[in-house]
Order: structure tokens, then C-alpha cells, then sequence
């Protein structure tokens, strides 16, 4: 398959400009805003992650494009606007990534991966002072999205705390934690204080995404695949009922609960026999 051409992405462009056109535009296209057409930016980036998570390189070409075509949809709005255009996008991250790499594009220094990592905070943490030299506070918290999934950014929040110094040591005080919480949780039910309830299983949440962050894990993937791990045999059970003529919610508790040991019994790759 040959490769495209250098002008595949001026096409692009092109194409955009005319969807957004008053005069022979898409009139969908020329309804939306930037609020409008976020939440597809978004659905756009998780499909490019399905797409890597699946190996599915010919899906993840054309997800990228779906990405690609976020960025001109937004840029084009953007310069309709008189705000800024795309090679002003590219412009600044061209920039921003000469800037944060100084070992690449200045002076070789040798520095391990986890080393350009430690670099890499520092500079952005550099960065957000420099934003905020207008006299506001700075925090190490500074620049985490307040739009990004609710799991990833509790992890992003921890691990800048934990450049501070306010982190857990070990795993065990995480785990203790999770136990209070847990029984917070259990008190507030009793309580049956429906706030209280809320606020008590975010705080488990939050715990549970620490766990995740002290062991190198995302929390967000790990319950992507929790996600699927559960789709995975409550399809399976769907069918073994189907198999034996019977309709799945047609049954009692005990007997779906049957079908569940079933299902886990007979799964390839299964752990244990406590594996959930």
C-alpha cells in the first residue's frame, strides 16, 4: 500500500474549510461549536486506544484519522474565529517538544528513561510557574484536566502529590486504608444517607486508584479489562443458557449464579478458583 502524499494533509485541510463553508458547507458541520464537538474528540481518542489495545493496526490507521480530522475540526473553528490555526498548533508543539527534550536537541547528557521522565516534570512544572507569573498561587496540582476520566485524574492528582512528598511508603498502608474506607462505606448504608454513600465510595475510588498507581498499574486500563473480563462471560452465560433452550433472565439468582462458576470453571488462562 503506497504511502501518502505529502498533500494528504493540505487536502485535508481543504476539505474542512469547505464543510465549514456558509456558502455550499455541510449545514451539520457549520451548526457545531468547540462544546459541540469535544465529546467526539474524546470518543475519538478511546477508539484509537481500542484500536492499539486490539492490535488492530489497519482500525487504528483510520482511528487516527478520525483523531487527525479533530484537531483540523477544531483548528478550523479556531481560525474562522481569529483565535489561531492549525500550523499554529503545530507550531507550538513543535516547540514545546524542542524544549522538553534539551538532552536531544541541546547537549547530550546521557540520561536514563526514567531520568528524562524526572527531567520532563520539571520542566512542565517550570512551564505552569511561568503561566502563573501573573501573581496567582502555583500548586503541583496545576494543570490537571478537570475533563479527563474520573479514575485517570485521581491518578494524575496522587502522583503529583507524591513529588511533594505526600504519598503512602507502601502498599500496606494503602491497603488498611482501603479497609476504613470500606467501612466508612458500610456506615454510611447503614446510615442510609445517600450523599454520605456517594461520598464515601468516591473516597474508596480514590484509595483504590492509589493501590493501582503504587504498583505501576492504570487504574483506568485495569478496569477496562475488568470491563471486558465481565462482558466476556455474561455473554458466555447468555449462550450456555440459550444452549440448554432457557432464557438467561428468565432464571433464578442461584441458578445465573451457577451458570457464572461455569463459565469461570471452563475460561482459558483462569488463575484460581477465588479469581472474580
Amino acid at each position: 500500500m503506497a504511502p501518502s502524499s505529502p498533500s494528504e494533509f493540505e487536502r485535508l485541510k481543504e476539505i474542512m474549510a469547505k464543510l465549514r463553508d456558509p456558502d455550499g458547507g455541510c449545514p451539520w458541520d457549520l451548526e457545531q461549536d468547540f462544546a459541540s464537538i469535544a465529546p467526539y474528540t474524546i470518543e475519538e481518542a478511546y477508539e484509537v486506544a481500542d484500536a492499539i489495545e486490539r492490535q488492530d493496526f489497519g482500525e487504528l490507521r483510520d482511528e487516527l484519522g478520525d483523531l487527525l480530522l479533530q484537531v483540523v475540526f477544531h483548528s478550523q473553528m479556531a481560525s474562522e474565529a481569529g483565535h489561531f490555526s492549525v500550523e499554529d498548533v503545530a507550531h507550538a508543539i513543535n516547540d514545546k517538544m524542542v524544549r522538553r527534550h534539551p538532552h536531544v536537541f541541546g547537549t547530550p547528557d546521557g540520561r536514563s528513561a526514567s531520568g528524562q521522565t524526572d527531567a520532563w516534570e520539571a520542566i512542565k512544572a517550570q512551564e505552569r510557574a511561568n503561566k502563573t507569573g501573573n501573581g496567582e498561587s502555583v500548586s503541583a496540582l496545576d494543570g490537571v484536566a478537570r475533563a479527563l476520566p474520573a479514575l485517570m485524574r485521581a491518578e494524575k492528582l496522587q502522583k503529583r502529590a507524591a513529588r511533594t512528598g505526600f504519598d503512602w511508603t507502601n502498599p500496606a498502608d494503602i491497603l488498611e486504608k482501603l479497609d476504613e474506607e470500606t467501612g466508612e462505606v458500610r456506615e454510611a448504608i447503614d446510615e442510609g444517607d445517600i450523599d454520605a454513600i456517594e461520598d464515601e465510595i468516591g473516597d474508596l475510588l480514590f484509595v483504590v486508584a492509589n493501590l493501582a498507581r503504587r504498583f505501576k498499574l492504570d487504574p483506568e486500563i485495569a478496569l477496562r479489562k475488568a470491563n471486558a473480563k465481565f462482558e466476556r462471560r455474561f455473554r458466555a452465560m447468555e449462550l450456555l443458557a440459550a444452549s440448554t433452550g432457557r432464557v438467561f433472565s428468565d432464571l433464578s439468582l442461584e441458578d445465573q449464579n451457577t451458570l457464572w462458576g461455569d463459565v469461570k470453571r471452563d475460561e482459558p488462562g483462569r488463575r484460581s478458583a477465588s479469581d472474580t
